[in-house]
């Protein structure tokens, strides 16, 4: 809540203000002026979370600071297109004096559509859903936003934020993920209509016309947003190379602001030309961004110190790391508590964190693949390292990590699949269990049971496959990069699998005296 509202808040508010501002000084009415300097406060959501992601700074703490930021962005959407109508009814622009009816009108319609929405949504879509008819889901997903679109414009506001209004409304249904995969082939092309349509719209005229002017006015808007956003990361606790970072990866416009100058205009908010010049400074603020990044990373050579932790961690000796503090982490954590064995936990979902601490349990947010953060883990310390990393990707990555700065350490591993498996393997970790192989295991000896077989029997099947599939992983590791060979031993181990089972069934007859339901009874065995 603090970084979202106060931070999220500050940076709207500061800039908006700031921006306006500097519209009032060009000539701009105030209320034009206010409306363009929010506009362009908003930044790029899908632009900024791409760029953080691909550089690897979304998970650090002012990646995460910078999503807050853009969610209260996204927030603020809303009433900034409301803002458009009351200004247009109020004629802010031209002078008279403010409209309460009209405001009044448009806040009731907003409360109405989530009010009576909330209730609707829920019980149409679960009457649609009991009708087993994907075509009617989708049909009355577009219908829903086709209403509310309606009831905006009868209300005077604008079709973009009815259309907001129920994606919200549609969001919060249970029928959300349904909803979301039967409109998911729509996504990207809408997507590439809609940058496609503001491309279209650029007036390429206007800055052939006054080159100087837009490139200072970009430049303008750039440094007046980044400014603000790092004063708003050092107001936060960032040091400053992060604070650069979060200021340069949110300095540009967003796509909300083009969606805001064309409903200005629709208004009269802004005049023509306005909303158009103010969509060529969004748009080439966005192609300044990664000019911007790259800049920061040539004029500010990064400290030897890396960027600062989310949390900071205990002084630590004959310690266990485990990264990793999923459901597989903490039954090892447990273990060790209850041992009285000192570890160190690292994750890196801050939410999970949060939650599991209501619960007693201690864990520090921290990307476990970062060098600088296993050194602060104590990592050359420790005499253990347990890798329960969910992700497949992130856990080789990590386990790179470790085996090249850290080489004495001992790791002990989970594995996702065979596959997972198999690259871990080629890092030289010897102890790596499957995290789901002895709990199938297990449900397969009851069901076995339940099926009428003896508990002997049960036991001896399931240590069979066991073994079986442990020397098939071993042999498989050879060419576990060779998809056709992978499947060629898949089915000559299936087949010397039901050989196996059937010596052992033809074992215990002679035995017994008796022929077993083993033999009879062939199992279906899985070869993933």
């Amino acid at each position: 809540r603090t970084a979202i509202f106060g931070a999220g808040g500050m940076q709207v508010g500061v800039t908006g203000i700031a921006l306006g501002a500097i519209g009032m000084a060009l000539g701009l009415a105030i209320g034009p002026a206010l409306f363009m300097g929010l506009a362009l406060a908003l930044s790029s959501t899908a632009f900024a979370v791409q760029v953080l992601e691909e550089n690897g700074e979304l998970t650090q703490r002012h990646g995460r600071l910078g999503f807050a930021v853009l969610l209260f962005q996204d927030l603020a959407a809303i009433p900034l297109m409301a803002m458009a109508s009351v200004f247009a009814v109020s004629k802010i622009a031209t002078g008279p004096s403010f409209d309460v009816v009209a405001a009044a009108k448009a806040i009731g319609a907003i409360a109405g559509v989530i009010v009576l929405g909330r209730f609707a949504v829920t019980r149409v879509f679960g009457w649609i859903a009991r009708s087993r008819m994907h075509e009617a889901m989708t049909a009355s997903a577009l219908l829903t936003v086709v209403l509310v679109v309606l009831a905006m414009e009868a209300a005077g506001l604008s079709a973009s934020l009815g259309a907001f209004l129920a994606g919200v409304l549609l969001a919060d249904s249970d029928f959300r993920h349904e909803i979301e995969a039967d409109i998911k082939a729509f996504e990207g092309l809408l997507l590439g209509l809609f940058f496609t349509a503001i491309g279209m719209s650029l007036d390429l005229k206007l800055i052939a016309e006054k080159p100087l002017l837009i490139v200072g006015l970009v430049a303008g808007l750039v440094a007046v947003k980044a400014a603000v956003l790092y004063f708003i990361g050092r107001m936060q606790g960032l040091a400053e190379r992060p604070a650069r970072r979060l200021a340069g990866s949110l300095s540009q416009g967003g796509e909300f602001a083009f969606v805001l100058f064309g409903v200005g205009a629709t208004a009269s908010v802004l005049t023509a030309d306005q909303a158009a010049l103010g969509v060529v400074l969004v748009t080439l603020s966005m192609v300044a961004t990664p000019a911007v990044l790259m800049a920061e990373k040539i004029l500010f050579k990064p400290a030897a110190a890396a960027m600062p932790l989310y949390d900071a961690m205990p002084e630590a000796e004959k310690h266990v790391i485990v990264a990793g503090f999923g459901r597989f982490g903490q039954i090892v954590t447990r273990v060790l508590l209850g041992k009285k064995i000192p570890f160190t936990a690292l994750d890196i979902d801050a939410e999970h964190i949060e939650s599991v601490r209501k619960f007693g349990a201690k864990s520090y947010f921290g990307d476990a693949s970062r060098l600088d953060i296993l050194e602060a883990a104590q990592a050359g310390k420790a005499s253990a390292f347990v890798l329960a990393i969910d992700d497949v990707e992130a856990s080789v990555r990590t386990a790179e990590v470790i085996r090249k700065n850290f080489p004495d350490l001992p790791i002990y591993a989970r594995a996702r699949n065979r596959n997972h498996l198999h690259r871990l393997m080629d890092l030289g970790i010897t102890v790596i269990h499957r995290e789901t192989f002895q709990a199938a295991l297990d449900l397969t000896e009851d069901l076995l049971r339940g099926l009428g077989f003896s508990d002997r029997e049960a036991k001896k099947t399931a240590a069979i496959f066991k073994a079986q599939d442990t020397a098939r992983l071993i042999e498989a590791y050879r060419h576990y990069t060779d998809q056709e060979k992978l499947v060629e031993l898949a089915r000559a181990n299936a087949e010397e699998l039901e050989r196996q089972f059937a010596a052992d069934a033809a074992a215990q007859a002679v035995a017994e005296g008796a022929a077993s339901p083993l033999a009879k009874s062939p199992l279906a065995v899985s070869t993933d």
